[in-house]
């Protein structure tokens, strides 16, 4: 049997700015729990008893947010100090793992059901010195790619040339590991970026012949951009079962498997159609509409006449009346006035971009609203283009048409010209 795994997250989640300001993107939500606590959970269900999490940024709310829970295994931490790349950070788990076998992961990758019982099951019936859990996707350049021959790797190329896509198999980022890794990671060299790699580690260890590699049995994502939190949350509240424990006034409708937490008040008129999640000492309406696939955290307020579709909306964040959120992920803290519209859909139907790391990507997604930071405040009447980022404590006057990217802390006001004339003027 395996019980122990290691859980890579020191990383400094630039990518995911500005969700990830002011926590680890490790603790963003995701059908109501963090991001970790899915794999956590995944982990215990396919036997693990013992984890080890790799932390470093934000290391203090990560290791509390963890420890606060009551989990069956056993979990402890690490600190790298200094992050020099992913094979420097796995080293800092030789000394727990020790001489057995083990999972080894990057702990912002998300698996659907019996990824980890699969990936065991076949790298101890096997006898693997390693094995790499492989996915086929359609576009495989922006990952490792993997040549398998009669189910083991035989070649793991990086963001490889077109010339170079030897398989549409990508790295998914969850190995079991033997105990031949601790010494390749050891020899592992500084690669042109500065870093010590994992892959160069597990190129090592291919070259030797017995890396095996598995086929995940269910989705993967690499939530790396902060859209990949909707469609993680869409995957997740699409196994949720309905739970009522908030107070339902008459006149509300409650359809479909929808979670509401306790202490949560969902006044009349109110219209929820799941699956949603609702967290705990929430207030939702009068009179609004809370469409599918949403999560909302604790003490969120949705005001008279709002809006929500497909949407991210975290902890003590206000949606005032009259306002519109459609496929965007809102931080905690924020405030939208009376009147607040994120756009989601653009005239001509193509692709929205988003800034990510400073550079205007594509995001791949037909519809994406804004990306929204900790303690923002919105003006009434503030529109908001598709894909615009609204950083931490920025904040738009009344009746802003925001069309780009808003910095932290800044305050975007209209200019308009007036008149004053006589009230019979004509």
């Amino acid at each position: 049997m395996m019980k122990k795994a290691v859980l890579l997250a020191a990383g400094d989640s630039r990518r995911m700015l500005p969700l990830s300001a002011n926590q680890p993107k490790h603790l963003l939500p995701i059908a109501g729990k963090p991001l970790i606590f899915h794999t956590i959970e995944a982990l215990e269900k396919a036997g693990i008893t013992e984890t080890l999490i790799v932390y470093g940024y934000h290391a203090e709310k990560l290791s509390k947010a963890v420890e606060t829970q009551s989990w069956k295994m056993k979990v402890s931490f690490v600190n790298q100090k200094e992050r020099k790349g992913t094979a420097h950070a796995a080293g800092h788990a030789k000394k727990f793992v020790g001489e057995e076998d083990a999972i080894l992961m990057n702990g912002d990758v998300m698996v659907g059901p019996g990824t980890f019982e699969g990936l065991i099951e076949l790298h101890l019936k096997k006898k693997y010195d390693m094995t790499l859990s492989v996915k086929k996707i359609e576009d495989p350049s922006p990952y490792g790619v993997v040549k398998v021959q009669r189910g083991k790797a035989k070649a793991l190329i990086e963001k490889p040339e077109p010339d170079q896509m030897v398989s549409n198999l990508v790295n998914a980022g969850i190995y079991a590991v033997g105990s031949s890794i601790w010494d390749a990671i050891d020899k592992t060299e500084l690669s042109p970026r500065g870093e010590y790699e994992i892959t160069d580690s597990i190129s090592m260890l291919i070259e030797k012949g017995n890396v095996g590699a598995f086929s995940m049995p269910s989705w993967w994502l690499d939530i790396g951009k902060p859209w990949d939190l909707l469609t993680a949350n869409e995957l997740y509240l699409g196994q949720i079962k309905r739970q009522i424990d908030g107070t339902i006034e008459d006149g509300a409708v409650v359809k479909g498997d929808a979670v509401i937490k306790e202490g949560t008040h969902v006044r009349s008129g109110a219209y929820i159609e799941g699956p949603v999640f609702i967290d705990k000492e929430s207030v939702i309406g009068p009179n609004c509409y809370i469409r599918p696939y949403t999560s909302l955290g604790k003490n969120v307020k949705i005001g008279n006449a709002v809006e929500i579709k497909n949407s991210i909306i975290m902890d003590g964040t206000n949606v005032g009346h009259l306002s519109y959120v459609g496929d965007s992920i809102i931080g905690q803290h924020s405030n939208f006035g009376a009147g607040t519209i994120t756009a989601n859909l653009r005239h001509d139907n193509h692709s929205i971009f988003a800034t990510v790391k400073g550079e205007r990507i594509n995001s791949g997604r037909r519809k994406l609203g804004a990306i929204i930071g900790d303690d923002v405040k919105t003006g009434i009447g503030t529109s908001i283009s598709p894909g615009i980022v609204l950083h931490q404590g920025s904040q738009t006057g009344i009746g802003v048409i925001v069309t780009r990217d808003i910095p932290p802390n800044k305050l975007v006001i209209a200019k308009q010209g007036q008149s004053i004339m006589d009230a019979d003027h004509r």
